[in-house]
């Protein structure tokens, strides 16, 4: 269930690489060029190597009027949609099989604005109506025979949305090659709580209630009580957001995991019927010994008083809400259009992206593995895996000399350390089913796709989600299956199963390139896979084993060493202040990927550093007077250039686990000594404080 990523991405021209059509020299020009115009030269880098490394990237690149920020990661995502696109909207052929043969279909149905304007809401109508219908539109509005488990269960099966609870069948983290149901507290329908119970939230609320009531109109709701009537709903939801923990304070898995039987959890949690709410939704038989997780108990005692006390109405009106906010999106007209004026408030933009850009990115989510089956087979080097491999276990390498030199581990615990460590999985590229095509259909056997009713293909999906996440009870877990799309820009760490992920997507250039110098690559693809590891040792990762279960096996001495460190990393980026809205970050929210970026950094340099020691100094980029000790850390800062509106601001200090980008440059860069030494920043400086911090 549980993994964590790192974004990465870097600013240069990589079209004459990628298409290796230019002369060596020439190319390295061009990127030495790209590097120089990102920067601001009048800068100090050991005052702000943010606006060293981005001041000028910054400067020039506006936001766009349909997107909450703008960064090189972006951009470099665009680009990956435009290949995505293109393979997409080939014509079928012969060498398409059934899974791409949907993929595409999926994707040209949510082209065809034509078809749904024709079709309207008539598939969100047929939703409610198979649901008892949504109260507020209905003038003779009565209780459903289905009672509200049955109710919440349809909800989670037939579209795979948990209202109220989170229910999902996955590994044990206490057993990982056991599928177990586990049980969460509800995902809110805006970014976090903070923004159900801070005052400065009150635009947003507003802006919320303003869009749940157009939307209810648009249905048949009477324009004379719709208002008031869903402002019972807001107050309910308020009361589940007060009730529940914040995600802050979920980071330490063991303390908020607990397995119990069916029957004691309906013991503790009275006030819903757990039996029949499980039974509506997976088919195996469930008795009152069936073992469950729980990740939620005071929100689950909260939630089944406020249930209790609420009036049927309204938990109805509720639930039918979320069903229809989670379809809305993929609607349009006048639908789309309360969307956008929602996300005007809730994020800035001022108009929607285009079409085909959306159509990509839920295609891509909704059908990852044929959609990267199209990519793989003319966008991504081969040779790229290999690479990635060899400088996984450099890393690692690298890691494991820093062990050995930690002072604050004991010695039975490093060993053990150093034994994870050293089992990790290493999942690079795509899985081997891509190239399989009676194994890749396999993957969308029980999905029917038409070519002309968008709506019915993602109700379709949707329920063919929860299917293959419940069919998983009772199955042995299988630690080689794929959890994401390998064509994303992104990395992966998961610590049910051990393992790194370094997806296609992430294995191009701009992030690796066989005519990049080592420091850039090392900067680039190096950091993220220096990141990964280090996930296996953050403040959640350190709790499971090599195996991926979770248990005790630091003492603890060493657990006490290692809070104390991590404190420290809390404290620091407590500090962090952006400038976009005036609000410090939430350490404690983002330690682990602060634990992580920290990390990563030092492991890949040290692993560059033994790479150099081996095969003698790179010559210099020509037109750029910066070592190319300078350069890798220039290389990573530049990875996050980039800059957001207010409102994505205020959204990514609430709800994200990811410090916003130019902390990512200058928390850990102010605690490397390595970049001191190459800055040559004096002890002091803003770059190279007294005081650092040191996990990993």
């Amino acid at each position: 269930m549980w993994s964590r990523g790192v974004i990465l991405k870097i600013t240069i021209n990589s079209t004459c690489l990628a298409k290796r059509k230019c002369v060596f020299l020439a190319c390295l020009r061009k990127l030495a060029a790209s590097l120089m115009a990102a920067m601001d030269l009048a800068a100090d880098p050991c005052t702000d190597f943010f606006q060293f490394a981005c001041g000028t990237w910054n400067k020039k690149h506006v936001i766009p009027e349909d997107k909450p920020s703008i960064s090189t990661f972006e951009v470099l995502a665009e680009q990956l949609q435009v290949i995505l696109k293109d393979v997409l909207e080939e014509p079928l052929d012969e060498n398409d099989s059934e899974a791409t043969t949907k993929a595409k279909t999926f994707y040209k149905s949510c082209m065809d604005i034509h078809q749904m304007s024709k079709l309207g809401d008539v598939r969100l109508r047929e939703v409610l109506a198979t649901m008892g219908g949504w109260p507020v539109t209905m003038k003779d509005w009565k209780p459903p025979v289905d009672s509200v488990e049955v109710i919440l269960g349809k909800a989670r099966r037939d579209y795979n949305e948990g209202v109220l609870v989170e229910m999902w069948v996955g590994p044990d983290d206490k057993n990982s090659s056991v599928n177990i149901i586990q049980i969460d507290q509800m995902a809110l329908t805006l970014p976090s709580r903070d923004y159900y119970l801070k005052a400065n939230s009150q635009g947003d609320m507003e802006a919320y209630h303003r869009l749940m009531t157009r939307i209810a109109l648009l249905l048949g709701a009477d324009s004379d009580t719709a208002r008031d009537e869903l402002q019972k709903v807001i107050d309910f939801e308020k009361k589940l957001a007060n009730v529940s923990v914040a995600e802050a304070d979920r980071h330490d898995t063991s303390a908020i995991y607990e397995q119990m039987t069916l029957e004691q959890l309906q013991k503790a949690i009275p006030h819903l019927d757990w039996g029949t709410y499980l039974r509506s939704i997976i088919d195996v038989p469930i008795t009152d010994s069936e073992p469950v997780v729980i990740y939620a108990m005071s929100y689950l005692r909260g939630m089944g008083e406020i249930l209790a006390e609420t009036d049927t109405r309204v938990v109805h009106n509720y639930v039918m809400w979320r069903l229809v906010y989670a379809i809305i999106p993929h609607m349009i007209d006048e639908y789309n259009r309360a969307s956008v004026d929602f996300r005007r408030i809730l994020q800035g933009i001022l108009s929607e992206r285009h079409r085909w850009s959306m159509c990509v990115e839920w295609t891509n989510k909704k059908f990852g593995m044929a959609v990267s089956a199209l990519f793989i087979r003319d966008n991504f080097n081969h040779e790229s895996k290999e690479v990635a491999l060899n400088m996984i276990h450099t890393i690692r390498a690298a890691f494991n000399e820093l062990l050995a030199d930690n002072q604050w581990m004991d010695d039975e615990t490093r060993a053990v350390a150093k034994e994870k460590a050293d089992a990790m999985n290493e999942r690079i590229g795509y899985p081997d089913l891509l190239k399989q095509p009676d194994e890749l259909n396999k993957e969308y056997v029980k999905l029917n796709i038409t070519k002309d009713d968008f709506i019915m293909n993602v109700l379709h999906v949707l329920r063919h989600e929860a299917y293959r996440n419940h069919q998983l009870l009772r199955q042995p877990v299988n630690k080689d299956k794929w959890s994401t799309e390998p064509a994303i820009v992104n990395a992966f760490y998961n610590p049910n199963r051990n393992d790194i992920v370094i997806p296609a997507g992430i294995l191009q250039p701009l992030f690796y390139s066989q005519h990049f110098p080592k420091s850039l690559n090392y900067g680039g693809i190096g950091v993220v896979i220096g990141h990964e590891i280090t996930h296996g040792f953050d403040d959640k990762g350190r709790q499971f084993d090599k195996d991926g279960n979770m248990m005790q096996w630091w003492n603890n001495a060493t657990v006490k060493a290692f809070r104390e460190r991590a404190q420290c990393i809390i404290d620091q980026y407590n500090k962090f202040k952006i400038k976009e809205i005036g609000m410090n970050i939430n350490g404690k929210m983002t330690q682990g990927e602060n634990i992580a970026d920290n990390g990563g950094l030092k492991q890949s340099f040290r692993a560059y550093r033994k790479w150099v020691k081996q095969h003698g100094p790179e010559p210099d980029l020509p037109g750029l007077n910066l070592t190319h000790d300078q350069l890798f850390f220039l290389n990573y800062a530049q990875i996050w250039c980039g800059s957001m509106r207010p409102e994505d601001a205020l959204n990514k200090v609430r709800s994200s686990v990811h410090a916003p980008g130019p902390v990512r440059v200058l928390g850990p860069l102010s605690n490397s000594l390595d970049f001191a030494k190459a800055y040559s920043c004096p002890l002091g400086s803003p770059m190279n404080p007294i005081n650092k911090c040191n996990v990993w």
